[in-house]
């Protein structure tokens, strides 16, 4: 790996410099995002430092240098970890696993800043300013790990908004980081989302043209028709779901089973 140089001021041609290795660099971000901090995740934070006044020794300046200039992929070392996750045994993907989607935000000031927009952040239960981000996890209940991340960018930094072409709600994003997963490698059952995914048209179709089964939770005013033996059927499908009541007038009244479709299956 190629060796970067740093000192405590940017370096340039006409300076002096220590040698740092790269993998170092690579070990010190990976750890101050692992390790538990009740700040955001700044440099100095990343880098153990006070904020602020922290910002100008050497360990947050290399830190700095390191991921503003260090050649290094963000996608080639993901798809590397993911290659040795597929050729470990113990952490292989197989049939019986699934693959989760779900979102989490962080509070962000201003609206300049890439991504940044006034949306839900479940982290925190409510809408605020903030990024939010879309993963996807592959789990069998006995190890889980994360496959693929993208951040949402509200419609405000398109053009055109919600119409531009570019625009992705947080849905289509993540029924894509479903079928890359899926493309990956990682076999799974079905995809598995919470209610924030429900009521999204574009989710449910494209996983379905990914072929890729999908159970999804119900918001408590939604419901799905389908007859009891099959949703509560030996496939078992409509045992990951949830049971609400709903109601309804006239003949509809009662009770109503939330389920989902299998692949090549019909819809509700």
């Amino acid at each position: 790996m190629r060796r970067v140089r740093w000192r405590t001021t940017r370096p340039n041609s006409t300076t002096s410099s220590s040698a740092w290795p790269s993998g170092e660099g690579f070990r010190e971000y990976l750890s101050g995002l692992l390790a538990p901090r009740e700040r955001n995740k700044t440099i100095t934070c990343l880098a153990g430092a006070e904020p602020v006044t922290g910002a100008g020794k050497p360990e947050v300046q290399r830190l700095q240098f390191f991921i503003s200039e260090s050649p290094w992929k963000a996608e080639q070392i993901n798809d590397r970890r993911l290659a040795l996750l597929r050729k470990e045994p113990a952490t292989a993907a197989h049939d019986g696993g699934v693959i989760v989607i779900g979102d989490s935000g962080d509070r962000k000031d201003g609206t300049a800043a890439a991504h940044v927009g006034r949306q839900w952040l479940g982290r925190y239960g409510k809408t605020d300013n903030g990024i939010d981000t879309v993963t996807t996890v592959w789990t069998d209940g006995r190890v889980y790990y994360p496959l693929h991340a993208t951040p949402y960018t509200p419609a405000h930094h398109f053009a055109r908004g919600r119409s531009d072409p570019a625009f992705r709600t947080k849905p289509q994003l993540a029924a894509a980081l479903a079928a890359r997963g899926k493309k990956a490698g990682f076999s799974c059952r079905a995809v598995v989302a919470d209610c924030a995914y429900s009521t999204s048209d574009d989710w449910h179709l494209a996983l379905r043209e990914a072929s890729l089964p999908y159970v999804v939770a119900l918001k408590p005013h939604r419901g799905t028709w389908a007859r009891a033996d099959q949703a509560w059927g030996a496939s078992g499908w409509g045992r990951l779901v949830a049971r609400y009541q709903v109601p309804f007038s006239g003949s509809r009244a009662g009770s109503v089973v939330a389920t989902t479709s299998r692949q090549g299956e019909s819809g509700p």
